[in-house]
C-alpha cells in the first residue's frame, strides 16, 4: 500500500506543470528591442525560461540564440532576431526545469518600425550673433546597421525654445537635418533648446533634456563697469567744460565791460 501511495505522489509531482510565466511583453528604444517577462506564481528558484519568435509572413516558431536557458530576472535583446522592421513579429516564453514544463505565455504583435520609441538625437548648441546654431546627430545604438536606419526614420524636428531671462517660449516644427538654425534671437540673451524627432510611421517619441546657449557672449561685468566709468567721465568732463565756457565768458564779459568804461571815461574828460 505504502509503494502505491509513493508512486501516485510521484505521478502527481512530474503531471503538475509549471506555472506559466506573466507579462510577456516587447519594449523598444531607437530600434533595440527587448523581451521582458515575469515568472509565473510558485515558480521554483531553480526555473529557467526559453524564448521562441514567429513574425506573420513564416507561421512557424524558432527558438532565439542566447535565450534559450534564461533565468528570472533575465531579459532577452531580440534587436539581432528582428530583421526586416517593416515585419510583425510575435515572441512567446516557456518555463522549465529538469522534469517540468510550462505552458507557453505570447506577447502581441509587434512592428519594429512603427513599435519603436524614438529618442532625440545627439546636441550640440551655439551661438551666432541674434541666432543659435544646432548640430544634430542620431545617437549610436547596438542595433544591426541602426544608425542608417535610425536616420532613414527621422523625418523632422520639434524644438521647443525658451528664453531663461522671462521664460518666454515658442515652437519649431522643421525637416530634419543634421544642421539647424534658430533665427531672429534677441543678441547676448541666453536660449534653452529641447528636442525631439517625428517619424516617417507612427512612432513613440521623447524630447531631449534642455541645452542652454547665448545667442553672443553676454558683457562682462568688468566691461559694464567700464562702460560705467567712461560715461561717468564724459559726463565730468562735460559739466567742467560747460562751467569753463560760463566761467570765461563772465570774465571776458567783465574785462569788456572795464574797457569801455575806461573809454569813455577818457573822452568826457577831453
Amino acid at each position: 500500500m505504502g509503494l502505491w501511495t509513493l508512486l501516485l505522489q510521484l505521478h502527481l509531482v512530474f503531471a503538475v506543470s509549471l506555472t506559466p510565466p506573466s507579462d510577456v511583453s516587447i519594449s523598444s528604444f531607437n530600434m533595440e528591442h527587448t523581451l521582458n517577462f515575469l515568472p509565473g506564481p510558485g515558480t521554483p528558484s531553480d526555473t529557467h525560461f526559453t524564448v521562441q519568435i514567429v513574425n506573420d509572413r513564416k507561421n512557424m516558431w524558432r527558438p532565439v540564440v542566447g535565450c534559450l536557458e534564461l533565468t528570472a530576472g533575465q531579459m532577452c535583446n531580440l534587436t539581432r532576431v528582428f530583421t526586416d522592421p517593416y515585419t510583425h513579429y510575435k515572441a512567446r516564453v516557456q518555463a522549465f526545469t529538469t522534469t517540468q514544463t510550462s505552458s507557453w505565455t505570447e506577447s502581441g504583435w509587434f512592428q519594429p518600425i512603427s513599435d519603436t520609441v524614438l529618442g532625440p538625437p545627439d546636441v550640440s548648441v551655439s551661438g551666432c550673433g541674434n541666432c543659435l546654431i544646432l548640430q544634430l546627430k542620431p545617437p549610436a545604438t547596438k542595433g544591426l546597421q541602426c544608425n542608417l536606419q535610425l536616420e532613414n526614420l527621422y523625418r523632422g524636428v520639434i524644438l521647443h525654445v525658451r528664453r531663461t531671462r522671462d521664460g518666454a517660449q515658442f515652437r519649431l516644427n522643421l525637416p530634419f537635418s543634421e544642421e539647424k538654425v534658430i533665427m531672429y534671437l534677441q543678441p547676448g540673451v541666453e536660449y534653452c533648446v529641447s528636442i525631439s524627432v517625428t517619424a516617417l510611421l507612427k512612432s513613440n517619441h521623447v524630447a531631449s533634456k534642455p541645452y542652454c546657449a547665448f545667442t553672443s557672449h553676454p558683457p562682462s561685468s568688468s566691461s559694464l563697469y567700464l562702460v560705467i566709468g567712461l560715461l561717468v567721465f564724459f559726463c565730468i568732463l562735460g559739466f567742467l567744460i560747460t562751467g569753463l565756457v560760463v566761467n570765461g565768458g563772465q570774465r571776458s564779459f567783465t574785462i569788456l565791460r572795464q574797457h569801455l568804461f575806461t573809454s569813455l571815461s577818457y573822452t568826457n574828460t577831453s
